[in-house]
């Protein structure tokens, strides 16, 4: 069994349970970590306290050295900690490889980048002077979807601005913080700084989030995981970050190109088998074309070849987990339940693939604002196309659910009227501004287009 990465060594969990690696391409058991405990947290928050006046004096080129180093060990390892990823949580190789690795090691890019410019010096606000100086002892809890790039996120920060951490990634696919972990151990980051501790939400999570000696926690997943990471921490009234769920709507205008925006409107639904907390899961199309954007969806479902992540033409793998594959089949029986029309996917089983925790590529037609499918994120493969008539309803339905995060609006104009006639005084801008009145958490932006071209929403697809 694995050990947690505490102070920089690998030492044994107080706690001697430990919890399965699942391979969900075939349900084989890969590795075990532990279960994680109390003690645990302890020991690696007292290291990264301890570590913390050290690391945070360190002067800023060598924080920039030490995360360079730990990006060029990542890049020489890429491949290696793709197929990692890919026996972990079941992307295929390819896109493990390109977006799994490869967006992690931009980031680490990124930072070693704006730490060679960034001033950490006092600014003067009227009688005031602001300083920008490390909070301190950041608790890391992250998601099993993107399970380098989510960890990488989170910690190229903390170590960036002078702060230690302690990580607990997700106990569904936890291997690729350990090959961090070792990265970080082998670039000859000081000990304390980066510690690792497996275990469960209810667990380790939640030690994290209540430490007193913690003094920020950053966490991503589900809105109910971080409702009670808010509520834990509210003990110790620390900084909490939290990036929870989403709802994503795809507005097609009616001068769009539409086979393409659904081609891609498909592809931005599906990216890592829909497991994408942005993935734009709600497709809007005006009442006139619906019926053939349907048709088109269906179609080019065709292309999502799903099968063994590790096969050469595979675009779709299992999901992360058996448990994530049920819950998504829920949905998919909840939709037709409501009256919804499955016009491809469903829940067949994947033939010669019913070991793994395989969910077929499904578009539901039909689909009404109030229908679970339409308000709850699936998190899996499932694209719901909704009709509207005109663009103010439009605009309603993409803010009828409690989330928000991202969105992606297409037409051939920039400048637009009722009806989706070009008029003066109202731009595509302007519906997007009235998109982000809904809700804070939207993170929207709009798309203009030239005629005959489109353009997917501009931000990166994570």
């Amino acid at each position: 069994m694995r050990s947690n990465y505490i102070n920089g060594s690998w030492t044994p969990s107080a706690d001697p349970g430990g919890i399965d690696v699942v391979n969900p391409a075939n349900q084989a058991v890969i590795d075990r970590v532990p279960a994680g405990h109390p003690a645990d947290v302890d020991d690696a928050v007292r290291a990264a306290r301890e570590a913390f006046a050290g690391w945070s004096a360190t002067p800023v080129a060598e924080r920039a050295q030490r995360l360079d180093a730990a990006r060029q060990l990542l890049a020489e390892r890429a491949d290696q900690v793709a197929a990692v990823i890919t026996a972990d949580m079941g992307s295929p190789l390819v896109f493990a490889r390109k977006v799994q690795v490869g967006t992690p090691l931009a980031v680490l890019a990124s930072y070693v980048e704006l730490l060679a410019s960034y001033d950490f010096g006092g600014e003067r606000i009227g009688n005031a002077l602001v300083v920008r100086e490390p909070a301190g002892v950041v608790g890391a809890i992250t998601p099993w979807n993107y399970p380098l790039h989510q960890v990488v996120a989170k910690v190229a920060a903390a170590l960036s601005a002078g702060c230690t951490v302690v990580l607990k990634p997700s106990e569904v696919a936890p291997l690729a913080a350990y090959e961090l972990a070792d990265i970080f151990h082998e670039s000859g980051l000081p000990a304390g700084v980066f510690n690792l501790v497996s275990g469960t939400g209810k667990v380790a999570g939640e030690a994290i989030a209540a430490h007193q000696d913690i003094d920020v926690v950053s966490f991503t997943g589900s809105v109910q995981a971080g409702r009670r990471v808010a509520e834990v921490a509210a003990g110790s009234i620390k900084r909490v970050t939290l990036e929870l769920g989403g709802k994503s709507a795809n507005v097609i205008l009616p001068d769009a190109d539409l086979a393409t925006a659904v081609k891609v409107g498909l592809a931005k639904a599906f990216v890592n088998s829909g497991q994408t907390c942005n993935a734009l899961t709600r497709m809007l199309v005006p009442a006139d074309n619906y019926e053939e954007a349907v048709g088109l969806a269906a179609r080019n479902v065709e292309r999502y070849v799903v099968g063994d992540p590790l096969a050469e033409g595979t675009r779709l793998g299992p999901l992360a987990s058996a448990a994530q594959r049920d819950r998504v089949l829920r949905y998919i029986e909840r939709g037709v339940a409501e009256g919804a029309r499955i016009a491809a996917g469903g829940t067949d089983p994947v033939p010669g693939l019913e070991r793994g925790s395989y969910v077929r590529p499904t578009v539901f037609a039909d689909v009404t604002p109030e229908m679970a499918i339409a308000r709850e994120e699936i998190f899996g493969p499932v694209l719901a196309i909704l009709r509207y008539e005109t663009e103010d309803e439009a605009i309603s339905i993409a803010n009828g659910t409690p989330y928000g995060l991202a969105g992606a609006l297409v037409g051939r104009s920039g400048t637009r009227g009722p009806g989706g006639q070009p008029a003066a005084g109202r731009s595509g801008g302007d519906q997007w501004r009235r998109l982000q009145r809904r809700r804070a958490v939207w993170r929207v932006r709009p798309v203009r287009l030239r005629p005959g071209a489109w353009r997917p929403w501009p931000g990166r697809v994570l």
